[in-house]
């Protein structure tokens, strides 16, 4: 069995209300959960939310909300390995199936295909010591060219031997896209270190990425759902 949990805390700061604010006409949430039920993938789609009105949206959208997050994990300080460890617990205690694999889907990414959660399971059940797949994108721009500025704005180079290396000399690298988790269930309960080499990655386009994290983020957002959409590419 494969359940989907969606973590969505109702006390953000930086955007007000932000797993319910309205993404092109409907709440931000509503994206995650639609492409979890489309996928096929899953038996059982929770959202973890401290919040009644989220939890009342995600049911209406067709999500299950079985519980109330624990105020001890609906902080700041709370990491999502923390909720996803909880959700599987009062999984096991409830449901008597075995779990096979849980994905930790963000509620705030709209830019999720059905194939990217595909793809996600498929790494997962390739091989028996892959313990989790995420998706990652490359930096746009090499990070052995990265600089510091120090508190009275001297620059500094973090790696001063690669000042004259050609860009297409040095190795790509990557980052989480801040999208998916997919693991098997010992790995999470455990706290496996996610990025290790037990994990395999779903590479996703650069131009899918967004963290929407401040109000900017949400209008670029905004811009780049829609052109995506009229190109087809969502």
């Amino acid at each position: 069995m494969n359940i989907c949990i969606i973590p969505a805390r109702g006390g953000s700061k930086r955007i007000v209300g932000k797993n319910l604010k309205s993404f092109m006409g409907r709440p931000i949430i509503a994206y995650a959960i639609e492409t979890a039920q489309k996928s096929g993938l899953f038996e059982h789609i929770i959202v973890s939310t401290d919040n009644e009105e989220i939890a009342l949206v995600a049911e209406q959208y067709g999500a299950n909300v079985p519980f109330i997050r624990p105020a001890e994990i609906a902080n700041d300080h709370a990491s999502t390995l923390d909720v996803i460890e909880h959700a599987i617990r009062w999984f096991n205690q409830h449901h008597s199936s075995p779990l096979h694999a849980v994905c930790c889907l963000y509620a705030t990414a709209p830019f999720i295909r059905i194939s990217d959660l595909t793809e996600g399971l498929s790494l997962i059940n390739q091989n028996t010591d892959t313990q989790y797949s995420f998706a990652a994108t490359r930096f746009s721009f090499p990070i052995q060219r990265s600089i510091r500025i120090s508190s009275n704005g001297d620059v500094r180079m973090f790696w001063p031997e690669h000042f004259s290396t050609r860009s297409q000399d040095l190795e790509i690298s990557y980052h989480d896209a801040g999208m998916f988790y997919w693991g098997k269930p010992k790995a999470f309960l455990s706290h496996l270190p996610l990025f290790s080499a037990h994990s395999k990655v779903v590479k996703i386009p650069h131009f899918r990425v967004q963290d929407i994290d401040e109000p900017d983020d949400w209008l670029r957002a905004e811009m780049l759902y829609q052109i995506l959409s009229e190109r087809g590419e969502l």
